[in-house]
Parts: structure tokens; sequence; C-alpha cells
């Protein structure tokens, strides 16, 4: 005979919705997926330089990609939405337990009608990601790398931090600070934020003897707070430099502008002597001598006429 099941927790299931939620929390893929994750990634941001189109990129890359990983079926499903829809983001959320929420953000924004976000610069710096993840990542350098790529990029604060914040790499105390710190952006300096959370914070308020109660989380280092101390008060860039430098983390990749200077002179060039020409007819039609028979007469046999009898 089965037990009945309990009518009290069935009540308390349904009143706790997120109960279930730490178990649907996507965990991090093995150390191959990032690492063709990152030779995909690479691959289509240096092809698409040359202007092919991304079906035929995902067609000539799945073949390139190691059969014994999962990429090559995620690529195949990728490929099959750009085909229909024209976009690949939908998909990627679908496989959310595959692609993290911030790779799905960044292609997004790509993806955007207004055009703000280049595609190569998304392919970039998922490259970057996937390459870290691949080696020896930690939290604090993952979030620093994937905050600054907000910021260089102008992207959303809300979106970006949110998707951030769902990251197999952060566990629930990652998160939920992460999530706070999408509140106080803006309003409370980087520096600042990350000091509170470092461990070098913690040490000076058991040193001033002062309670730790209501302070926190410290996920941060001594190391990276002792540096965000020192950028206080100061230009952001100078602060991610710096912790770029001694936590090792990849240089987030910045919009290269394509120099056209070899451009300049031939199209100066063509532009001059167009208004040569204008001003020669010009000149013509005040003397009263312009002729127009013979701009006729040179293309008299491009134009076709048929001759009219007499």
């Amino acid at each position: 005979m089965t037990n009945a099941p309990d009518p009290e927790n069935q009540r308390t299931a349904k009143a706790d919705p997120n109960r279930a939620k730490p178990l649907d929390r996507p965990t991090p893929l093995d150390r191959a997926e990032y690492v063709e994750q990152g030779y995909l990634f690479q691959l289509l941001k240096e092809r698409i330089g040359e202007q092919m189109p991304m079906q035929e990129l995902l067609e000539q890359a799945r073949l390139e990609l190691l059969a014994t990983t999962n990429l090559p079926i995620a690529t195949e499903y990728l490929l099959t939405e750009l085909k229909h829809s024209g976009v690949m983001a939908p998909a990627m959320q679908r496989m959310s337990h595959y692609f993290n929420a911030f790779q799905t953000y960044l292609i997004d924004e790509a993806e955007h009608e207004t055009g703000r976000f280049a595609t190569e610069t998304a392919l970039h710096i998922l490259e970057a990601d996937a390459k870290y993840r691949a080696a020896d990542v930690t939290p604090a350098g993952l979030f620093l790398f994937q905050f600054e790529a907000l910021c260089r990029n102008r992207l959303n604060y809300d979106k970006g931090l949110t998707a951030i914040s769902q990251d197999p790499v952060y566990d629930a105390s990652w998160s939920k600070w992460i999530l706070m710190t999408r509140a106080q952006v803006g309003l409370i300096d980087f520096a600042d934020l990350l000091f509170f959370a470092s461990e070098d914070y913690r040490h000076r308020l058991l040193e001033a003897g002062q309670s730790l109660e209501g302070k926190g989380p410290f996920l941060f280092g001594e190391k990276e707070g002792r540096i965000a101390f020192g950028n206080r008060r100061k230009e952001p860039l100078y602060l991610f430099a710096a912790m770029q430098r001694h936590l090792g983390y990849p240089a987030v990749p910045r919009h290269k502008i394509v120099k056209r200077d070899h451009e300049i002179i031939p199209q100066l060039a063509r532009r001059i002597e167009r208004l040569e020409t204008r001003i020669k007819m010009f000149e013509e039609e005040q003397r009263g001598g312009m002729d127009i028979t013979r701009f006729y007469e040179k293309n008299k046999a491009k134009l076709n006429i048929p001759k009219v009898d007499d």
C-alpha cells in the first residue's frame, strides 16, 4: 500500500515556486566543450570579415568541429534557426543548458536592428570568454571580464548583469551580489562596490574591531580589494586595466576602427575631375559657346537611336 501524499507538503511546494530553482541551475560544461566553442567563435570572427553569410560560415565550421563534443549538434540547431528566422539568439536561449545566458545576450545584441554592437566584436568577446573558461577560470576574473565587456561596448547594464548572474560559474552568493550590483551601478562607484565585497575590507573591519554583521559577502580576495581601494574616484578603465594585469583574465576585445586612408586620395581625384568638368561646362555656358552636340555625338552609338527617314 502506497503512502498518500501529505497535503501540507503539497501546499508548501505550491507556495514556494522557487524551491526547485537550485536544481535547475545550469552546470559548467566539460573543458573540451569550451575549447571547441572558442575555436568556433574564432573561425566565425576571422571569416565574417570576408563578407561571407553566417549560414555558409556555420555550414563550413561545423565540419571542422570535434565530433565527440556536443557543439556540432548545437551548431546544426543554430543553422536551422538561422535559415528559418535569420537570427541565432532564440535557438541559443532554448539551449540554455549548453550556451550560457551571457553568450546568448551578446548574440542577441549583435543581431539587433540598430546595429550598434558589431557581430565581429561579439564573436571576439565570445572567443576570449570560451578560451578563458577552458583555462583556469575564476569567478572574480570572469565577472570583471564580462562587466568590462558591457562597459566598453555600452551595452545595457540591467539585461547584461541579469544574464551574467545566471552563469554556471557563479554560486548563489555570487549571483545575489551581481543582481545587487545591477541596482547600484551608476549610483555607487564601481571600485567601492568591489572593495566592500573583498577580503581586504573584511580584514580592515576586524582590525578596527568592528562587527561583520550586515557586511559582505566577501567574494573578492585581498589583492582585488587593494586594487579597488587604490582606484577609487578614478577612471574605471584604470581599474579594469589593473585588475586584468594582476588577475590574468583575458583583455576585453575592442572594436577596431578600419582605416581607409588608402581610399581617400583616389576618391578625391575622381571628385576633382568631376568638378573640373562641371566648371568647364559652366564657363562655356556663360560665354554662350556651349555645344551640346559633342556630348550627343560622343554617346550616339550607345543611345542606339533609330534613324528617321526624310
